[in-house]
């Protein structure tokens, strides 16, 4: 039997904290629309997450207004601006992703 523990993790070693920081859950379901909007957007999609940009991107400004997350500027995120796009994201912002009347989100 090994000295390691009940479950035989190491109980000398410490866990590393993620290198961004602390991410609260979102108990009170703040978020909850912007997360099952991309979430419902990568499922219809075939998880192409470049195609769910906006949606990612709502999701994470609202953590930030709502202080989940730390405020960070969205270009340290990710969302720079590219060819063709405006700052405010996607070019083709009037886009509606339309989703199988099956399909639950």
């Amino acid at each position: 039997m090994s000295a390691g523990g009940a479950f035989g993790g190491n109980r000398g070693l410490r866990p590393v904290p993620p290198e961004k920081g602390i991410f609260p859950l979102d108990h009170m379901h703040l978020c909850d629309l912007e997360k099952k909007e991309y979430l419902g957007c990568l499922k219809i999609v075939g998880h192409q997450s470049e195609k769910c940009r906006e949606f990612s991107k709502k999701y994470l400004q609202c953590r930030m207004e709502k202080n989940l997350m730390a405020k960070q500027d969205l270009g340290e995120l990710g969302f720079k601006e590219r060819n063709g796009e405006t700052p405010e994201g996607n070019p083709e912002r009037g886009l509606v992703i339309e989703r199988p009347m099956n399909t639950k989100i």
